[in-house]
Formats: structure tokens, C-alpha cells, sequence
């Protein structure tokens, strides 16, 4: 029921996924099989329909919240809500996807969220108050545990059929989020403009429902592992990485919460023309994403440094975004659609290299090469995603609330420059047992 971001969630929501490609039985240049096109075909539409229901939200649901008794930080924690139910979903479906089945654990997912999306469409017939708050919580606690359900399984099996160069397979499969992101704010906004509050919902939920057969293939098993994400979180360089992971999530989960709320206040923008301000930030990484992907599986050496320059554009969006206000600068709609772009182009940047850095550091500390590791990265993944977008319009809402829009942006600049100390860190300040794999927590993050 909402957006990334996101990804996400994104993204975002989201958001967003690429594997070191490992040399198994094929070779990177072999033409798929029709399994792994029909795998693509489906993962494909997961992206798509999951995200631009994810996307609706932004441009009217913070302002249509205001006006049923939500105070600024409400809107923070009902969008943060859906941030903590996906960690918790993302963590224990991750552990255990094996046993449940990724395959019914995608098409048990979409159908959630397509039902939760289509009642959270007829929230506006709930009177006003504690009421229409407390059932705002519980359909996106729902829905989130959905959400996690298809993406955790999206992660995972993308990993496990296409095994050779994942992450060109991966970015392009973002194209399909970025549309869903690109798609959901101005259709969401449009409808709600021309239709009210339950169309939207009850238009893109129906349609998300319409995924739950398409996806019905078979997908890859593997059997159970002792593996945890605890062993996963001893090695620092796993932790750095995570933290990189939480500081886009919280951004963009920040975004979420309040960009609305101040494109309508500050420049009077309509819900249609706030969807279409929040192209400037899915367009750039629905674009890119393929290139990034493609570059980051034949320059796998680079991939710390992407992820350094990415966050250093990120920080430098968020804080010239409101702008930031010790800097003195007139704040202009130009200067915000400009930081958007940039934010999301170095989203994609910076989210690319994550996925395939921590399966690489997982295959190293000697974790089994099959879809329970994948799970489990992919719900390590998932579960900090979720945790930077509860932090992100909970917190950012709070200081909006309390001091600024301005500010609260700022603070998520901050957070993103301090990713990338921490990155350049890493980067010449290794450990200097280097040689040792395994159980240590040695870095060999540039080696």
C-alpha cells in the first residue's frame, strides 16, 4: 500500500539488488532456457504491481490523513509501521523460505497485499480520529508482512536461476520497480483528483490481485541451512554495508512522510502535480538502474567506490533538497525537482553494489552456496530496508513537526555522509590479518 520510496521499499520500499555473479554449470553469455524466462516474466510483474501500489500513497494520503485528526508525527508512524512489520517479515520469512516454499510464499504475499491495498481504499468511510488511526496501523502491519513475503522470494529466487552475471538480470528487472514508481504517484494523485480517496486503492489493488495467477510457476528449492542472520551481523564489513543500506531507506522512507505534505504547503501544488514531482525521483533510478547493473557485474572492484560516490550524492540531495538552512539559500521548485533527480540517480547507485557485496562476504565466512543463504541475505536485506524506513518518517516526521522540513532533511544528509566516512574507512583502513577468512571480522573491503 505505499512506497519507497521506494522499495523500498523503494524500494524502496524497497529498493532496492544485485549478486556477485559466481561461475557454476553455464557460461554468463549462454541463451536463457524458458525457465529462466518464464522466472524473469514473473519477477518482472512481482516488481511492477507490488511497487506501484507500494508508490500510491505520497502524493495525497499525508494531507487526507491531516484532515482525519493525524498529527504530522502520526503520518510518520503509520507510514514507519509498515518499515517495522516488513523487518519482522523479512527476517523470519528469510530464515525460513525453504520450508515454506518460495513459491508460495510470492504468490501468499501478492494476494495479501492486493487485499490490504483494496481496504485501505475504504478507510475514508471510518470516522475520523483514533478509529480511522488504529485501522490505518493494522491494514499496513498486514500488508507489510505481504509485501515482504513476495520480496524476500523475489530476491531469493532471481539469485537462484539466474546464477551467472545476476546483477545486469536484477538491474533490469528495476526497471519494472522504477515504472511501478514512476507510475503510482501520478496515477494515484490523478485518481484521487478526479475519483476521491477509494478509487485509487481499489483500481491498483484489483490489479495487484490480478499478478496472484500470473505468477503461479515453479520455482527453485534447496534444502534447509543452520546459517542465521546473527553470524552474518559478526563481520564488519556486513555491518558497513547494512549501515549504507539504512541511511537510503530512512531517506527515502522520509521522503514518503512528508515531501507531500511540504510541495503542497511551501509551492501549492495540487495531488496530481506532487505525483508528478516525485517522477524526478523514480525516473532517474528506473534508468539507471540497468547500467549500474551491468557495470557492477564487470567491475566488481568498484563496486565500494560506487557505492561512496553515491552516497556522497545523496548527502549533498538531502542537504541542499529544503535547502539545508544555515546554508542561506532561497528554496525554489527547481532546486527541489534538481535534488530528486539527484537523490534517486544515486540511489541506484549506491543500492546496486549492497546485494551482491554481502552474498560475496557470506560465501567467503564460508555460508553454503543455494537458495538458504540467498534467503537469508535477501532477508537480512529486506529487514534493514525496513528498519531505515520506520526510523526514517518516524523520526524525520518528528523533527518536521518540531522544527523544519528543512532540517529533518538535513539530518538524513548527515546520515548519508556518515556512510560514507565510514566507506572511505573501510576502504584504507584494513585489518591487518587480511589474509584470514571465515569467523574473523577482517576487512578486505578495496582488495
Amino acid at each position: 500500500t505505499d512506497q519507497p520510496p521506494d522499495a523500498q521499499n523503494l524500494i524502496k520500499l524497497i529498493i532496492f539488488k544485485t549478486i556477485m555473479s559466481k561461475s557454476l554449470t553455464s557460461s554468463p553469455n549462454q541463451r536463457m532456457t524458458r525457465y529462466q524466462i518464464l522466472t524473469l516474466i514473473s519477477m518482472a510483474s512481482v516488481n511492477f504491481s507490488s511497487m506501484i501500489c507500494y508508490s500510491i500513497l505520497g502524493p495525497f494520503f499525508p494531507s487526507e490523513a491531516l484532515k482525519k485528526g493525524a498529527s504530522q508525527t502520526v503520518v510518520g508512524l503509520i507510514f514507519g509501521c509498515y518499515a517495522l512489520c516488513n523487518l519482522v517479515g523479512s527476517l523470519v520469512l528469510g530464515k525460513y523460505i525453504v520450508q515454506i516454499g518460495a513459491k508460495f510464499m510470492l504468490v501468499s504475499g501478492l494476494f495479501v497485499s492486493s487485499v490490504c491495498t483494496i481496504l485501505f481504499g475504504l478507510l475514508d468511510r471510518v470516522p475520523e480520529g483514533a478509529p480511522f488511526i488504529s485501522l490505518c496501523f493494522i491494514i499496513r502491519s498486514v500488508d507489510a508482512v505481504g509485501f515482504s513475503a513476495a520480496m524476500t522470494s523475489t530476491f531469493a529466487v532471481s539469485a537462484k536461476v539466474f546464477p551467472n552475471n545476476i546483477a545486469t538480470v536484477l538491474g533490469s528487472l528495476e526497471i519494472f520497480t522504477g515504472l511501478g514508481l514512476i507510475l503510482g504517484p501520478p496515477i494515484g494523485g490523478w485518481l484521487y483528483q478526479s475519483f476521491g480517496y477509494e478509487v485509487p486503492f481499489l483500481a491498483l489493488g484489483c490489479f495487484l490481485f490480478l499478478m496472484v495467477p500470473f505468477n503461479i510457476y515453479v520455482l527453485p528449492t534447496a534444502d534447509p541451512t543452520k546459517d542465521s542472520f546473527f553470524r552474518l551481523f559478526t563481520h564488519l564489513k556486513i555491518v558497513l554495508i547494512c549501515f549504507a543500506i539504512f541511511t537510503l531507506s530512512s531517506g527515502l522512507g522520509f521522503l514518503d512522510a512528508t515531501l507531500s505534505i511540504y510541495a503542497l504547503d511551501k509551492f501549492k501544488l495540487t495531488s496530481g502535480y506532487v505525483g508528478l514531482l516525485l517522477l524526478g525521483l523514480s525516473l532517474p533510478y528506473c534508468l539507471s538502474s540497468p547500467l549500474l547493473g551491468i557495470i557492477s557485474d564487470r567491475f566488481p572492484s568498484i563496486r565500494p567506490w560506487l557505492m561512496v560516490i553515491g552516497g556522497l550524492s545523496t548527502a549533498t540531495g538531502f542537504f541542499f533538497l529544503g535547502p539545508m538552512p544555515i546554508l542561506q539559500i532561497e528554496r525554489q521548485l527547481w532546486l527541489l525537482v534538481l535534488m530528486l533527480t539527484v537523490i534517486g540517480f544515486s540511489l541506484s547507485m549506491t543500492i546496486i553494489p549492497t546485494f551482491p557485496e554481502i552474498l560475496n562476504c557470506a560465501y567467503e565466512y564460508g555460508f553454503e552456496d543455494g537458495l538458504s543463504t540467498l534467503g537469508l541475505v535477501s532477508g537480512l536485506f529486506g529487514a534493514v530496508w525496513s528498519i531505515g524506513m520506520f526510523c526514517g518518517p518516524t523520526l524525520g516526521g518528528f523533527i518536521t513537526q518540531q522544527l523544519s522540513f528543512e532540517w529533518a532533511a538535513s539530518v538524513q544528509g548527515g546520515l548519508a555522509f556518515l556512510a560514507v566516512c565510514m566507506h572511505i574507512y573501510a576502504c584504507y583502513y584494513t585489518d591487518s590479518s587480511e589474509g584470514e577468512r571465515g569467523s574473523n571480522t577482517v576487512l578486505v573491503w578495496c582488495s
